[in-house]
């Protein structure tokens, strides 16, 4: 990582991430306030990180040097306009699968073109996916043909998302 920019690309965690171990030390306000800085904008520069926390770049560098080393930043990436990217349907689906069969269809929806989040969760359903798609005709292909043909999938449910909003994201 470059002293001076944060802009480091992708920094998208696996595909089966090992159990984060918890962060070495607890965070201080200063931690607090450099993660909402990044949180706001990943290429901050070390130099207004640290002009903005009120510490030397050198320790600015350091904190952040140790959130990755401890994993509490897992990495940096683009906030992207999916439709000005060609995804124009966006939609959480929610899934109902087999018991115990989280793992095996966690690897299976990465590999769907557009997925862009997986969540097991508690509830009415099992699994939250958020996909992006090119039009509504690519969005049924993928429901009704990849998503459902996964044998621990018992069912699923389709929300269309007409807008969204990232919080605590600066755009521009």
């Amino acid at each position: 990582m470059p002293e001076e920019q944060m802009a480091t690309p992708g920094g998208q965690p696996s595909a089966t991430p090992a159990p984060a171990p918890p962060a070495a030390r607890p965070l201080d306000q200063i931690d607090r306030t450099i993660l909402r800085l990044l949180r706001t904008d990943g290429r901050a520069s070390i130099r207004s990180v640290a002009e903005q926390v009120h510490v030397s770049r050198a320790n600015a560098y350091a904190r952040i040097n140790r959130l990755l080393d401890d994993g509490v930043i897992r990495g940096f990436s683009a906030l992207v306009d999916q439709e000005r990217a060609g995804q124009g349907a966006s939609a959480y689906i929610t899934l109902k699968i087999v018991q115990n069969s989280w793992r095996t269809v966690r690897k299976q929806l990465t590999t769907l073109p557009g997925a862009a989040h997986i969540a097991l969760v508690s509830g009415d359903f099992d699994v939250l996916l958020l996909v992006h798609t090119k039009d509504n005709r690519e969005l049924r292909e993928l429901v009704l043909t990849r998503i459902q043909s996964i044998p621990e999938v018992l069912s699923t449910r389709t929300l269309l998302v007409f807008e969204e909003t990232d919080l605590g994201v600066e755009e521009g």
